[in-house]
């Protein structure tokens, strides 16, 4: 068979196709009326707004993990997060509000280009940037924690009196990890050389090096030991009128309640204390601008206990802190 023949073959079947399932022809036109809820199908948080211009905050997807040096997997932690979204609910008692008096926007996963650290973090600065001219509470999920040092600089660009609080079973206050200065290992080091590190709050730290504990020290940066609610409210009133950032590397709880994450480390917080550092910080009166939670693995998380709690963290840092 020649190949208009071929052709004509194939035109007559489609004609005979639309004929038999005439949706096929109308399926622009009845695509709204024949989509499923994202949420339902784990694409976006469950609740998102579909309105980038009416939402206050803006979820986005970091899902870099080109420099860890153990367990790789975080890239995929955003993604996961919103799947297991669908069994959470709306409503927070601890803060008696739900997320339908707030609206936020969910941006999806940003193309990285897989293996270039450089390039990822000039994207995200660049994106984030874009997000905070627009007016937006940026709120990110990684991905490994390098992925907070670009939106650090993005931030202290627009709020130079900034302050930053850290919750982290890790210092992350190295220059570099084996020679290179782009790693998991530096970006708390990374912040608090640009910001000051009297401006830097860390909270549950229980692994470093000992150089990096005395450089905290040295310097003057605020550095609790295996710890966070406590130290954290004695804190929280010299932060008062500040604009501050948080970030929460969810390895910051104890492996017994975040096992899916790329360096677990024995000894850390519960969940419980986690969300009432939360509601601590919320009922401060701290004007939270932005925050991150990172460092979620989900090939490691086999009961998808990790992600469920990340996500329920996630709903109560946007009703907590989104006024």
């Amino acid at each position: 068979m020649g190949r208009v023949a071929r052709c004509k073959k194939i035109l007559a079947f489609f004609r005979n196709f639309t004929i038999l399932f005439p949706c096929v022809r109308n399926c622009e036109k009845e695509e709204k009326k024949m989509r499923f809820d994202e949420a339902y199908s784990g694409h976006v948080f469950i609740g998102a707004s579909p309105d980038y211009e009416k939402s206050r905050v803006v979820l986005y997807g970091m899902p870099m993990d080109w420099t860890v040096s153990y367990r790789p997997g975080s890239r995929f932690g955003p993604g996961r997060i919103r799947e297991v979204s669908i069994g959470l609910e709306e409503y927070s008692p601890y803060l008696d509000r739900e997320l339908a008096e707030i609206s936020y926007f969910d941006a999806g996963d940003m193309p990285l280009p897989f293996g270039n650290p450089q390039k990822s973090l000039d994207m995200i600065e660049n994106y984030v940037g874009t997000l905070l001219d627009d007016g937006k509470f940026p709120f990110g999920l990684g991905g490994e924690h390098l992925v907070t040092w670009p939106v650090i600089r993005a931030v202290y660009k627009k709020y130079p009196d900034l302050a930053v609080i850290h919750f982290d079973a890790h210092t992350d206050l190295r220059t570099d990890y084996e020679g290179e200065p782009l790693s998991h290992a530096t970006p708390i080091r990374k912040t608090a050389e640009l910001i000051g590190p009297a401006n830097v709050y860390s909270f549950g730290i229980r692994s470093g090096l000992k150089e990096e504990f005395e450089w905290a020290e040295r310097n003057g940066m605020h550095i609790a030991k295996f710890e966070v609610l406590e130290p954290l409210k004695k804190v929280l009133p010299a932060l008062s009128g500040r604009h501050v950032y948080v970030t929460v590397d969810i390895d910051v709880l104890d492996p017994a309640f975040a096992p899916g994450t790329g360096t677990v480390d024995a000894g850390g917080i519960t969940s419980k204390e986690l969300l009432a550092s939360i509601h601590a910080i919320a009922r401060s009166g701290v004007n939270v601008i932005g925050c991150d939670l990172v460092e979620v693995a989900p090939v490691y998380d086999h009961s998808e206990q990790t992600a469920n709690t990340a996500s329920k963290l996630v709903r109560e840092m946007m009703l907590g802190w989104v006024k």
